[in-house]
């Protein structure tokens, strides 16, 4: 935000904790401060246009990583650049979680489902208001930190801001988490690609696997053989192509039988075959803005309501919805709340959910600054 200032920062315990064709992340900890960070350090390549520090720069959220630093280094070949981007350190992913509850032959309680995808769509909501399109959601790319249960989007390095009449790759998105116009190869898409991934990202944490497992389009016609004007939505190109005629799989059979309907109903709205049928999202979608789900807080969740004025203009009309009563004083304002949240990450206490435990948020406008968790700050 605003213009770059130099500043030296300095940092020890550097370990690496992933890697891939992007390059590396390495977690360390800030000397000044000592706080943990993680630094996902990319190189530049001259034939790829990165997009990532751009985008990253102008986004202002707390449901995605924040940007603290950035800066380049030298690799050992010649002319070998890399950019080392410094942010938020968020010790687990949804998909650690999830895969947790899958090695103890269970699925993540709804409550945890609700919130992550509140969370989710809420990111979305603002990042698609920006004119970005993520492009890359999966739940590897959703950080999560299991004291506080907030849910924060990383990974930027697909993103890109769309515009219309502007061609764009089909050749994105995770392979299970592809919107069926990408696999038909559309390049005027729109951000309704990460709707559908969204969409993908629910129906996994409800079933416990990934709803499209295979490795062609092919698996998605679970939805049923899509109509000629379904395809002609995708990708006009594609209406003149045989596709086997399957009828389509009742959604409450996709599912375990005590899923909830509403869990189900939403599903079948974000995983439509026409990208203009996806609903916009909002959190509301997820019904955990009403006082009367149970949800992990007990009165008021600041992670969920701390709406900064940014989000509040989006869809205006909204807002009644958005914000139960007993959160409207905390929105765009800064206020002392007190949440209760299950505290116990799910590697350190196999009895998960472990018992509540207060957590004191101090919120302010767009950010929640800080947290308390017993005595320990988190």
């Amino acid at each position: 935000q605003g213009p770059d200032r130099p500043q030296e920062v300095s940092y020890t315990d550097i370990k690496v904790i992933g890697n891939g064709s992007f390059g590396v992340v390495y977690q360390a900890r800030l000397i000044d401060s000592q706080e943990m960070v993680a630094i996902k350090k990319v190189l530049q390549d001259k034939r790829f246009k990165n997009r990532e520090l751009q985008i990253m720069r102008k986004l202002d959220h707390c449901n995605i990583v924040r940007l603290r630093f950035f800066f380049y280094s030298s690799g050992e070949k010649k002319d070998e650049v890399y950019l080392n981007l410094v942010l938020d350190f968020v010790p687990e992913t949804v998909y650690r979680v999830a895969r947790h509850f899958n090695k103890a032959k269970s699925i993540i309680p709804i409550i945890y489902v609700k919130v992550y995808m509140y969370q989710l769509f809420r990111s979305l909501a603002y990042i698609h208001s920006q004119g970005v399109c993520h492009r890359d959601i999966k739940p590897q790319n959703l950080l999560v930190d299991p004291e506080t249960a907030i849910l924060k989007l990383c990974d930027f390095g697909s993103a890109k801001q769309l515009i219309r009449g502007e061609p764009n790759v089909s050749y994105i998105c995770s392979r299970y988490y592809r919107a069926p116009e990408l696999i038909f190869g559309a390049t005027d898409y729109t951000a309704n690609i990460d709707i559908w991934s969204a969409g993908c990202v629910l129906a996994e944490l409800l079933l416990g696997q990934p709803i499209f497992p295979g490795d062609s389009g092919v698996d998605q016609l679970v939805l049923g053989t899509p109509t000629r004007e379904q395809i002609r939505e995708m990708n006009p190109n594609y209406t003149e192509f045989k596709f086997p005629q399957i009828k389509a799989h009742p959604w409450t059979k996709v599912f375990k039988p005590r899923t909830p309907p509403e869990a189900i109903a939403l599903c079948s709205r974000l995983l439509e075959y026409t990208p203009a049928s996806r609903p916009a999202l909002t959190p509301s979608s997820t019904s955990c803005a009403s006082p009367t789900h149970d949800c992990p807080a007990v009165e008021t969740c600041p992670c969920c309501f701390n709406f900064s004025t940014t989000e509040l203009s989006i869809q205006p009309q909204l807002n009644s919805t958005l914000i139960p009563p007993h959160a409207r004083s905390h929105s765009a304002a800064s206020a002392h709340v007190s949440l209760h949240l299950n505290c116990t990450p799910p590697d350190r206490d196999q009895n998960w959910p472990p018992q509540s435990r207060s957590i004191v948020f101090i919120s302010g406008g767009r950010d929640t600054l800080g947290a308390v968790c017993g005595h320990e700050k988190v």
